[in-house]
């Protein structure tokens, strides 16, 4: 085991808070007990679960320590319990959230999925990008999968109207709509200053004034107010290094080497800034009451916030089981979110329609309209392989066996077709 591990105690009760209302039934402790499990492989500083399932909240805990037990932490230092309240940096699992914006604007008639991007940036068309699509920004065909040096700075995150020029003026690699190749952090700028042009505002403005404040999120958006930034999980690199030529693919995925990617993700200046495909700041709890909205079709708590149409565009598979080039694994896309299967899929065994994203790099945010589940599962470790996947593994085979047999508490809508 490498010596990038936290500390974990014999007796984890200490250092878990639970917030599940009323109480964990004993149902779900088996969940709980795989999760234990993941911690003590030392590889996870702070582990937050939500689930909810037939709209109620099944389980909402968390484990270990929002800062101060990373693997370079000093002796000594401070350490701050995680809890269910505590926001992380959902990374990628971003990228769902901005698709569902985009299949909303659809739905209002301001723009269309299969438009050319520069009918809304003109000089998107430069380089032979003219034809560029938005369904090819959602799927990762798009051609532009990453800027590299020397645009790949965080300094360049500050200044959106930078990005998007240099998107507009970049060549692409290949021929747009082609290759499958995950698109990191470049789509989500062009989608998002597609929204900035045909509304006249920021998609995290977007964000709150279409969605989160109609139905009373009190975070969940792109970035976190650099004044409360101390409440946000620490991202720690832990395990081994990632080594050669493991790592060529690694750069070329995330721009930046493994290490670099971590330390952005904790720079208070990619945290309060607005990257629409990696920076959304959210608790687990908050993560599983969106994918709860998207379970019934668009409403929640007795208000619409999108259109039926909205959800069932967003999984309509585009890809299955493709190679993704970037990745270099076989993915299975729909409109801007990933979809599940019954064997190789990112939310465990047997879930054919599970819907939702991963985040850089444990992190999972799903809804399973089989079992009418809605989850979130949040970590602050960034191991890039280790005997942690196995019991990452074990975490999502047990939640799907368990909840697969719990019978409904209320009359809920019939799950996302």
């Amino acid at each position: 085991m490498s010596r990038r591990t936290v500390a974990v105690p014999d007796d984890l009760t200490a250092i878990t808070t639970d917030a599940t209302p009323g109480g964990a039934g004993s149902d779900v402790e088996p969940i709980w007990d795989a999760v234990t499990r993941f911690y003590r492989t030392g590889l996870q500083p702070a582990i937050s679960l939500c689930l909810r399932q037939h709209g109620q909240i099944i389980l909402d805990r968390a484990i270990g320590h929002a800062r101060g037990n990373g693997p370079d932490d000093a002796p000594g230092t401070p350490r701050v319990l995680a809890t269910p309240d505590t926001p992380f940096c959902i990374f990628s699992a971003s990228k769902a959230v901005t698709a569902i914006l985009m299949h909303h604007l659809d739905d209002q008639g301001k723009i269309h999925i299969d438009d050319r991007v520069a009918e809304y940036i003109p000089e998107f068309a430069a380089h032979g990008k003219a034809d560029t699509t938005i369904r090819h920004m959602l799927t990762h065909r798009a051609g532009i999968p990453s800027l590299g040096p020397p645009h790949n700075d965080v300094e360049n995150l500050l200044h959106w109207d930078k990005v998007v020029r240099l998107l507009c003026e970049a060549k692409p690699a290949t021929r747009p709509g082609r290759k499958l190749a995950y698109h990191a952090i470049t789509g989500g700028f062009v989608l998002g200053e597609i929204v900035r042009r045909v509304t006249g505002r920021t998609i995290r403005d977007y964000l709150h004034d279409e969605v989160l404040g109609p139905l009373g999120f009190e975070g969940m958006n792109y970035g976190w107010p650099a004044e409360r930034l101390h409440e946000v999980a620490v991202n720690h690199h832990t395990g081994p290094t990632v080594p050669w030529p493991l790592s060529l693919i690694v750069e070329r995925a995330l721009s930046v080497p493994w290490t670099d990617a971590v330390n952005i993700s904790n720079d208070p200046r990619y945290l309060s800034s607005i990257v629409p495909a990696g920076n959304i700041v959210a608790t687990a709890r908050e993560v599983a009451r969106f994918y709860e909205l998207l379970l019934n079709h668009g409403e929640l708590d007795g208000t619409r916030v999108f259109d039926r149409r909205t959800i069932r565009r967003a999984v309509n598979e585009s890809s299955y089981l493709e190679l993704d080039l970037t990745l270099v694994l076989p993915v299975r896309y729909g409109l801007g979110v990933m979809l599940g299967s019954d064997r190789v899929s990112p939310f465990g065994p047997r879930t054919p329609r599970a819907f939702g994203h991963l985040g850089f790099i444990q992190i999972i945010t799903w809804a399973d309209p089989d079992r009418h589940l809605a989850g979130a599962l949040l970590t602050s470790g960034k191991p890039w392989l280790g005997p942690d996947l196995g019991a990452l593994w074990r975490v999502l085979a047990t939640i799907n066996r368990v909840c697969e047999g719990r019978p409904k508490a209320v009359a809920v809508p019939r799950a996302v077709a």
